[in-house]
């Protein structure tokens, strides 16, 4: 016969015990408690419920539910204090280990971060952003909660078309801007759309390499420079270009003048497409603001942007501002209902953006990453004077340019440090030649200085100033001519 406990509860959870067998009920429950002592379900110290209700749960006689506490308290596998009730013993119970399936170790976590990319997740402005919330809920029309329109919610389209062409230079109408779950996947519609093979800039993220090669886009690197990508290295063949033309990522630096309008004719001359990483323009510091291409020749750049880096890249919203002929295309390849991106979201980046706050968060992002700009500067100017900062006149990360042949040491050092740091080499297309000796190393680190919490930052400077290899010793002096006789 077997009897299960259905709702015994203890500690506020049911606990089921099975009655197996036949013959005497109080036995059976004391094999049952003490199973579940034994396992591990019953953990010590764990208060059971009074006998009367998990009598009344069991179907028993008060009595033989009491007693078989008893037999229990007196056999040390449960304590009864007068006051507290009845619960499992203080006590070294032999526990019948639960095998679990081994999982590999985590390797630890680094006590330093300065990967780019990352902003310090306790910057977000929860208060701004709930008051955002509040009004964008109260405010939304019904069919807001009913299934998406692929092109994304219209009140956040109008919101991003008047903010990029104020802020970026962008020209396009709402109709014009596709919403997606951020810039990868606008950038994963485009090569379903548009197919290969592209250009990229010789230094970039593996990752959207890696993406447009996973839907059969092969890339081809570009040459970069001091003034950016080597845009006249572009051939007919290509169908589009990858540029991040405000800030190279992660050289630094923007794309001159006169290439941003040779790319343009290209593109106007070929059909090809401009793909323009927009994923920092809104962060510079010592220099006037660079415009988008796009605003250069909308039918023949499309600009991708998201809110990862001024906001949290958990929002999972990004945009992609569109040619006319491309519109339907990117729309029907998300599909016939907006499935990436949550509707309540971007009602409320919509609000957001309206309400000024965005510029608000924008604004103080910008000081914030400038003055841990200055402290990476200052530091290096004390205790490394002789290692050279590039690319900080914007974004949220700085290169440092190592002597030839130290990138890797200098990546181990500062491991041993605790310290996550990047080479410049983790970012240099696999495609790309060999150095040219006049332009100087490529060796150099890439050094994310948004990520840390504002206590920890000044530490991690420090474990970064201990990982850099020191000044390399002058060549020893040739020895002078031997003294004519």
């Amino acid at each position: 016969m077997n009897s299960w406990v259905n709702s015994a509860e203890i500690l506020g959870s049911d606990l089921p015990l099975e009655l197996s067998g036949t013959g005497n009920r109080r036995a059976l429950l004391m094999d049952a408690l003490r199973e579940a002592v034994r396992s591990g379900r019953l953990a010590p110290g764990t208060r059971l419920p009074p006998y009367r209700s998990l009598a009344a749960d069991l179907g028993l006689a008060r009595n033989t539910v009491a007693d078989a506490y008893a037999e229990l308290v007196a056999e040390g596998w449960l304590a009864a204090r007068q006051g507290s009730g009845t619960r499992v013993a203080e006590r070294a119970v032999p526990v019948t280990p639960v095998h679990r399936p081994r999982t590999p170790e985590r390797a630890a976590r680094p006590v330093h971060d300065l990967v780019q990319g990352q902003p310090d997740p306790s910057v977000f402005p929860r208060t701004a952003w709930l008051a955002s919330a509040r009004r964008a809920l109260a405010a939304a029309p019904d069919d807001a909660f009913g299934p998406g329109d692929p092109h994304g919610r219209p009140e956040l389209r109008r919101a991003l078309a008047g903010y990029l062409a104020r802020v970026r230079g962008v020209r396009a109408a709402p109709e014009r801007i596709v919403l997606c779950s951020g810039a990868a996947h606008g950038l994963r519609l485009l090569a379903e759309v548009v197919g290969g093979p592209w250009a990229a800039e010789e230094y970039g993220l593996p990752f959207h390499r890696a993406l447009l090669a996973s839907h059969g886009v092969g890339t081809r690197p570009l040459g970069v420079d001091a003034d950016g990508a080597r845009v006249d290295g572009l051939t007919r063949r290509d169908r589009a270009v990858l540029l991040t033309p405000a800030h190279q990522f992660p050289t630094g630096g923007p794309l001159h003048p006169v290439r941003r309008a040779a790319v343009v004719d290209w593109a106007r001359a070929t059909g090809g497409l401009v793909v323009e990483d927009d994923y920092d323009g809104e962060f510079r510091y010592d220099r006037q603001p660079v415009g988008a291409v796009q605003g250069l020749d909308p039918e023949h750049v499309v600009l991708v942007g998201s809110v990862s880096k001024s906001l949290s890249p958990t929002l999972r919203i990004g945009w992609v501002v569109l040619p006319q002929r491309l519109v339907a295309p990117v729309v029907a390849a998300k599909g016939e209902r907006e499935q990436f991106s949550s509707a309540t979201e971007q009602l409320t980046l919509a609000d957001f953006v309206e309400s000024g706050a965005y510029d608000r968060q924008v604004r103080r992002m910008r000081q914030r990453h400038r003055r841990r700009r200055d402290q990476l500067v200052a530091a290096l100017e004390r205790r490394a004077p002789h290692i050279r900062v590039t690319g900080i006149a914007a974004g949220l990360h700085a290169v440092l340019e190592l002597p030839p042949g130290t990138e890797r040491s200098a990546v181990r050092a500062a491991a041993w440090q605790g310290l996550a740091v990047e080479g410049l080499g983790d970012y240099r297309h696999p495609g790309a030649g060999s150095a040219d000796p006049a332009e100087g190393s490529h060796d150099g680190l890439v050094v994310g200085y948004a990520t840390p919490a504002e206590s920890a930052y000044p530490e991690a400077l420090d474990a970064l100033c201990r990982s850099l290899p020191p000044v390399s010793p002058p060549a020893p002096a040739s020895p002078p001519p031997p003294a004519a006789p």
